[in-house]
């Protein structure tokens, strides 16, 4: 899926090299990217994103959907004052309601990030949609669409509480 992600990112040559067969152009990434892990999930597909990207610069959002309201909260931020980067890419494997996925767009559009692509392993139809909706400028690469979100906000079959699962907290 990351090949997916990756390939408007820009490229720039920067010398000749020498393979066993023959002579290439190295290239290197030219768009500066930020990769966003939403804490805790999203830390499951880090570790392959960034061995794609390995000189992405790595931030941390940490957002959770209160159980009751469904609503997002946001705990942890520690973005810089100053946007310098090109494009975020962000990691999260699961889209229900959308409303988490939503915050970290806003937050990143309000740091000033001019390109969002958002990541995730499975989604709500319901979710993806109203998203998709309400941030056509956001481009959302989804592994597989469920098509049941009931009424406590989780998505059937789904894939479980990533962070829960991950971290054996479940």
């Amino acid at each position: 899926m990351m090949y997916d992600v990756t390939m408007d990112i820009d490229l720039s040559p920067i010398g000749l090299e020498q393979s066993p067969v023959g002579t290439y152009t190295e290239l290197r990434v030219s768009t500066k990217v930020a990769l966003i892990p939403i804490l805790r999930s999203g830390l499951a597909m880090l570790n392959a994103a960034s061995d794609l990207l390995h000189d992405a610069e790595i931030r941390h959002l940490g957002l959770f959907r209160e159980e009751t309201t469904l609503q997002p909260v946001e705990y942890y931020n520690k973005l810089p004052r100053i946007c310098g980067v090109d494009e975020c890419i962000v990691l999260d494997p699961m889209i229900a309601t959308g409303g988490t996925a939503e915050a970290a767009v806003q937050i990143l559009k309000h740091w000033g990030v001019k390109k969002i692509k958002f990541v995730c392993i499975c989604a709500s139809k319901k979710g993806i949609e109203g998203l998709a909706a309400k941030y056509p400028d956001v481009q959302f690469f989804v592994a597989t669409v469920d098509e049941v979100l009931d009424r406590r906000g989780f998505v059937s079959p789904g894939i479980g509480d990533c962070g829960d699962r991950l971290n054996n907290t479940a």
